[in-house]
């Protein structure tokens, strides 16, 4: 594994890719941590095993568990899932695991970003702040190493120079209290391969307290191609999120990417007390992986998702659990971009 510290991705011509473009497989991580789960562990297990079933349908599941669990892994989740035994501390794959990055030759890279638990929330996260590694050494695939702490569900890239994040948690002096904004841009773009940078206030209702991440976008957002973005945004002043997603909307419809579109934004309007995000669903191969919360919200969501993404297959899954744990199946998922593997 070639361990890059003193060049970054955009300077070795690399760039991390939107979500709709091929996949070569999806990384997952199983639920270990009984102190989130509490009373609800084998529950997020059977949850994370039918959102990986559900993958593996349109592209590869690669499910990262502690040494002596892939039995488990397989007779939950099916012989089609590859399991991959590394010590690990948490299962949110989005935040704890890698972000992929590809150059104009088609050669995929890692990149490890600084990982201190959310804000320090959840110990001990010594395992998790060394998967980047290991999975790149697994791969036996280039790594790249941020200076700073970022995780993969405060970001989402449209593959063309933009990238989307919140203020709420990417200025939360918990993750980097020696930097400036302009410092993590200069990071953000540095690290992502990315020209400009597109703030919104806030993340999700459901991801802020103690089991939170402090606002991520991925709670609250999806880019449905180049320019477009899907937007929860509640319509009932009386919702929790209301005055923040009010905010959002704003100040989306204000910006511009990094060619100069303004965005097409497409309002997705949850009840007043969501079980689920419906925003936070992982874009397979032709495929959208939604989760659902069981309650009256879900049929208009999903036909609202069917109509944002023709062409692609609707595909719900259960999301209380990990609604309950503090996400949903983007948070849990990442996407490994097709192409070969960067020379380690």
């Amino acid at each position: 594994m070639r361990d890059d510290a003193s060049i970054t991705p955009a300077e070795a011509g690399f760039r991390m890719p939107a979500e709709w473009e091929p996949h070569a497989a999806c990384l997952m991580v199983w639920p270990t941590r009984r102190e989130l789960w509490r009373d609800r562990l084998e529950e997020a297990r059977r949850d994370y095993a039918a959102v990986a079933r559900a993958i593996v349908a349109f592209e590869p599941v690669l499910m990262v568990c502690p040494p002596g669990l892939g039995r488990e892994v397989r007779t939950l989740c099916g012989p089609a899932i590859e399991p991959i035994e590394l010590p690990v501390d948490d299962s949110w794959a989005r935040d704890n695991g890698p972000v992929f990055v590809r150059d104009d030759a088609g050669r995929v890279a890692a990149v490890k970003f600084g990982f201190n638990a959310w804000g320090d929330r959840w110990h001990p996260y010594a395992d998790d702040a060394l998967l980047p590694d290991r999975i790149a050494a697994h791969l036996g695939m280039r790594l790249f190493r941020a200076p700073f702490v970022l995780e993969g569900g405060a970001i989402l890239v449209d593959g063309e120079g933009t990238v989307l994040t919140t203020e709420q948690c990417l200025l939360d002096p918990n993750r980097n209290p020696s930097m400036t904004r302009d410092e993590i841009e200069r990071g953000l773009k540095a690290y992502l391969g990315v020209d400009t940078v597109v703030w919104l206030p806030v993340g999700h209702v459901l991801d802020v307290g103690p089991e939170g991440t402090d606002g991520h976008i991925d709670g609250v957002a999806q880019y449905l191609a180049p320019g477009r973005v899907l937007l929860e945004v509640p319509s009932d002043p009386a919702a929790d999120a209301y005055a923040g997603g009010q905010a959002n909307l704003a100040r989306l419809r204000a910006s511009r990417d990094a060619r100069g579109r303004p965005f097409e934004v497409t309002v997705l309007e949850p009840g007043i007390e969501p079980g689920v995000s419906y925003a936070n669903h992982y874009l397979a191969n032709g495929a959208v992986i939604v989760p659902t919360s069981g309650e009256s919200d879900d049929r208009a969501a999903l036909e609202s998702l069917a109509a944002a993404y023709p062409g692609r297959t609707i595909v719900p899954v259960p999301g209380a659990a990990l609604a309950y744990g503090g996400g949903g199946p983007h948070c849990i998922t990442q996407q490994l971009p097709a192409g070969a593997m960067s020379p380690a």
